[in-house]
């Protein structure tokens, strides 16, 4: 029997089949090209969530269809016993983008993190210190148990116990780090902007004040870039907006213009204490997914998406800036990572900014999240922001 193509239709599939861990949005998507996207009863949006920040080169870009559409038709998947040609060049690209020196590629972000942690005590028991993590007030790393160990402690009820040698400071104070720290403290982990978070901003001053305590107390120092990283910012790593080198930093979401891949980057003197069998993965650097990494990252630096997102990023944040009256306490971000921070709770927002056909997310409560493709148009811009005006009335 042949599928009704309705949303209410999967909707209701959904509920009776998949595990409910996802509060969705009865809307079931059919096809996407560009900042475009379609539902299966042919409404068209436009999406300025991108996936979440990891459509960043837009739907079905030609270059990544073709190169997952070649590499798929040569070869899928080897295992890390052999070598590939496309994990090879991604390997190598990483690196001369990042400055790191090592590369370990992934399936996801927390599982990036996962191992960014694993390093990051392997060097710390080689100096002979514990392997403790500090992480920040409002962060957010990823929902595997280490991870959300690092995180709100909302995502923590129910999972107990929760891996211990984790802890928490203040977002943007120095202080509280020199207080949390001591000789059991491997490292410090910070997205340089908070997405999940409300889109909060690392202070340029405390990143660099954080870098010199970390080198004077043999601390490693992590950058999460999944949301932030790749091109979202306008730069290529959000590290670059503020002169500071993490030893590791974990790559996601639009690293792979829409299929599942993430990256660890390392300095080689962290990197130096693992030894052959430390980590491993099944499917992480398989020859698809660093195939359409690799095709992603030349349509960022090809097509100037690093100066669209700075360009349009500026763009926005003046036309927000002009809606008066509308309870927007604060705007903040870089490039096309912005967050409107209003006096009320923004989820009604999102919905009614979907009923106008614009996809945007609520994070924090109160914040209003954009994070569209890198390349959308000025026309899809100028027509979310009208829904967006038009919601707030």
């Amino acid at each position: 029997m042949k599928t009704e193509k309705l949303n209410s239709t999967f909707n209701d599939l959904d509920k009776d089949h998949y595990l409910q861990s996802f509060k969705r949005f009865p809307v079931t998507f059919d096809h996407g090209k560009g900042s475009r996207i379609w539902d299966v009863e042919g409404n068209e949006y436009i999406d300025m969530l991108a996936g979440i920040a990891v459509n960043s080169v837009g739907h079905c870009h030609p270059k990544v269809v073709k190169s997952i559409q070649d590499q798929a038709a040569k070869l899928i998947h080897i295992s890390n016993f052999y070598l590939s040609e496309p994990q090879v060049m991604l390997s190598k690209k990483l690196v001369e983008l990042s400055g790191l020196d090592r590369v370990f590629i992934t399936n996801s972000g927390a599982e990036s993190v996962e191992g960014a942690i694993k390093i990051a005590r392997k060097y710390a028991h080689s100096i002979g210190k514990g392997g403790n993590i500090i992480s920040f007030e409002n962060s957010f790393h990823g929902r595997t148990l280490a991870t959300i160990a690092t995180g709100k402690k909302a995502y923590q009820k129910g999972f107990e116990p929760i891996p211990q040698g984790f802890s928490q400071a203040p977002f943007n104070s120095l202080e509280d780090i020199k207080n949390a720290s001591d000789r059991n403290t491997a490292a410090i982990i910070i997205e340089p902007i908070q997405g999940e978070g409300g889109v909060n901003v690392a202070n340029k001053d405390f990143l660099t004040e954080l870098r010199s305590f970390c080198d004077d107390q043999q601390i490693v120092l992590i950058f999460d870039e999944i949301q932030c990283g790749m091109g979202r910012t306008g730069k290529m790593f959000a590290k670059e907006h503020f002169g500071v080198e993490p030893d590791i930093m974990t790559l996601a979401k639009a690293l792979g213009g829409g299929v599942p891949i993430g990256a660890i980057l390392s300095n080689e003197k962290v990197s130096a204490t693992i030894e052959f069998g430390d980590h491993g993965t099944t499917f992480g650097g398989n020859p698809l997914a660093c195939a359409a990494s690799l095709a992603t990252i030349e349509i960022i630096e090809t097509e100037n998406l690093l100066q669209q997102a700075e360009e349009k990023g500026a763009w926005l944040q003046a036309e927000i800036a002009k809606i008066e009256q509308a309870g927007i306490l604060e705007v903040r971000g870089l490039g096309l990572m912005i967050g409107i921070e209003f006096n009320f709770e923004t989820k009604s927002l999102v919905q009614k900014m979907l009923d106008f056909g614009v996809l945007t997310n609520s994070t924090a409560n109160t914040v209003l999240r954009l994070v569209p493709p890198l390349n959308i148009s000025y026309e899809d811009l100028e027509l979310a922001m009208d829904a967006l005006k038009r919601s707030l009335k």
